[in-house]
């Protein structure tokens, strides 16, 4: 079945033949909807094209498609059984590997993806202070829920009524917003970096993480860090552990379990009443596969030092791509950490360069996007990246003449 005919099928039985930040049709022409199997940094789509994959399934794939360590934890503890009536016993063993890896938790409570985790956090704030405002980065991305999806639509004016924005890195704009709400901020939750769609990425500086922290004590209430996209990526412990700033509560997900279901929220001993208050749960939350595959993944992570992998690939990544970018006469941007890079062309206001360039990328066998971010995993080697790079020299190649 190919990818066309599949789409045909989908249109008569899913909305719009597919939903979501995966539906194809809102990427360049070229993109595959459908997807046959994955091995290592390659990906192959139902019409067998073969692609290094430089979106790692959006973030979940951080040691690489079907890692066998991984999945042979995740076999084993599926011959045990999976979803039963109450967790297994691998849950206590994942919840004390969080605590002895993250210096600021103290406690683990597991959902399924991050949304459930974003959401978790700002009711264990709300549970441990009574109030009601939660101050949030302006265009921050923190899942897909009414209180954050970005779009308004099914969604109600009421429930986005608590939230007050300030501009990402601007200490004195978050202040603002702090003084706005006096006396009623349950929390501020924040990214570890801005890494908006269709804009550049910006680290954070180490002044605003730490104003951050410092206001949060001010006023009593809960910083939390949302490290859904980054966690695992760029430091075991937590995002912003290299700045000295630990957070009160952290969400989790994404690369947890490398590509398995799993969430997280972990949090200090002084929330650990108001989290056991809360009546959050699922009937899937606490199924032992994941949970088996997380405890594998941030192992591994951890003793094969797969984020210094990732660092030294993404590095290779970014200098191979400005040197053929200006070879080819383009002025680009390469922002955020090299272990979730991504590229923009230097005035491509309507983003059709960057189409046109991550279109002819995939025709050169190289699946990155053209306007969020990319994800880098532990199984991207020297050479994987240097053929990758043979592709993305091509799509520069086309690129320009494409556009003269």
């Amino acid at each position: 079945m190919t990818d066309a005919e599949l789409r045909q099928r989908a249109l008569k039985v899913v909305p719009g033949g597919m939903y979501g930040h995966l539906n194809a049709a809102i990427f360049a022409p070229g993109y595959p909807q459908f997807f046959e199997r994955g091995e290592g940094c390659r990906q192959w789509d139902v019409d067998g094209r073969e692609y290094i994959d430089f979106m790692c399934s959006w973030g979940p794939v951080v040691l690489g498609h079907r890692h066998p360590r991984v999945e042979e934890a995740a076999a084993r503890q599926l011959a045990l059984g999976d979803c039963l009536n109450g967790p297994g016993a691998v849950m206590v063993e994942l919840a004390e590997l969080l605590v002895d890896t993250v210096p600021s938790a103290d406690w683990a409570m597991f959902s399924k993806n991050g949304t459930d985790a974003t959401t978790q956090a700002l009711m264990v704030a709300r549970a441990a202070t009574g109030r009601t405002k939660v101050l949030m980065a302006h265009g921050a991305y923190h899942g897909a829920d009414p209180w954050c999806t970005p779009s308004l639509a099914g969604t109600t004016p009421n429930e986005r009524a608590d939230l007050v924005e300030f501009d990402y890195n601007s200490i004195e704009s978050l202040e603002a917003a702090a003084a706005t709400v006096e006396g009623d901020v349950a929390a501020i939750i924040v990214t570890p970096f801005k890494h908006d769609s269709f804009e550049d990425q910006e680290l954070v500086e180490p002044a605003f993480a730490r104003a951050a922290r410092a206001l949060a004590d001010r006023i009593g209430a809960a910083l939390v860090i949302d490290d859904v996209r980054a966690g695992f990526r760029i430091d075991l412990r937590g995002s912003w552990e290299p700045y000295g700033v630990r957070p009160d509560l952290t969400a989790w997900s994404k690369a947890m379990a490398n590509g398995y279901p799993i969430a997280a929220v972990t949090g200090t001993d002084a929330l650990r009443g108001p989290a056991q208050s809360l009546y959050s749960t699922g009937s899937f939350w606490f199924s032992a596969v994941a949970m088996a595959a997380a405890k594998a993944t941030i192992e591994t992570l951890r003793d094969t030092e797969g984020i210094a992998a990732m660092e030294r690939a993404g590095t290779q990544l970014r200098e191979g791509l400005y040197g053929q970018a200006k070879a080819h006469g383009f002025v680009v941007n390469q922002t955020g950490p090299v272990t979730i890079p991504w590229l923009s062309f230097d005035g491509d206001a309507d983003l059709s360069t960057a189409l046109y360039w991550s279109d002819a990328c995939l025709r050169h066998g190289v699946y990155i996007h053209p306007w969020h971010n990319w994800f880098m995993s532990a199984a991207h080697t020297e050479e994987d990246v240097a053929r990758a790079l043979e592709g993305t020299d091509l799509a520069f190649a086309e690129t320009r003449a494409h556009f003269g």
